[in-house]
């Protein structure tokens, strides 16, 4: 019976195994275009704890925004690629942000509040938050060694993948990744 029962919930757990690598081969079918940068890892790695800076001037943690799936996107002020790439991050926002989904943009390293405000007047951004990182600590703890890198996390604030470099997050391709993420398929 012992035995039964082992290969039973052995069977099972090959299963959910071969379900999760499914699901992933199917996001990794729809990257194309920016997407293609997109690498997802085989299993979700544990997120960070260390704590940034609201743009309330407030401590805060992605701890926050547990039970949503989160767009993390760190940019900077200086960063070129940035400029072109928070638009999208902009449109990604408005189409899609709401209880199942926000995109976090944290400017890290040394950015005036000023200076963040300006930049994103310039290029027309309303929607996304101003959350700074000035000492790189949650960058660093995240592994993050360019600018801008968007980390997506799943609702208990795991990451899932990551990008480096700039992309047109609301492409379709884009929006077809987060969704099936958003619906729990990955």
């Amino acid at each position: 019976m012992r035995k039964l029962i082992s290969a039973l919930l052995y069977t099972a757990l090959l299963g959910v195994a071969n379900i999760a690598h499914a699901d992933i081969a199917e996001l990794e079918a729809l990257r194309k275009g920016d997407m293609r940068k997109l690498i997802f890892h085989s299993e979700p790695w544990e997120g960070s704890s260390t704590a940034f800076t609201h743009e309330d001037g407030s401590e805060m943690t992605l701890a926050e925004f547990e039970g949503q799936v989160v767009v993390l996107n760190f940019w900077a002020t200086w960063c070129a690629p940035c400029r072109k790439e928070m638009p999208h991050l902009s449109a990604l926002q408005s189409e899609m942000g709401g209880d199942d989904l926000q995109v976090v943009t944290v400017a890290t390293g040394r950015n005036a509040r000023p200076a963040m405000e300006r930049f994103l007047e310039e290029i027309g951004v309303d929607n996304l938050p101003l959350h700074t990182d000035n000492r790189s600590s949650l960058a660093r703890s995240m592994g993050v060694l360019g600018l801008p890198a968007t980390i997506i996390l799943d609702r208990e604030g795991n990451e899932l993948g990551r990008m480096q470099g700039e992309a047109d997050w609301s492409s379709d391709n884009a929006t077809a990744i987060l969704s099936r993420i958003v619906d729990g398929q990955y």
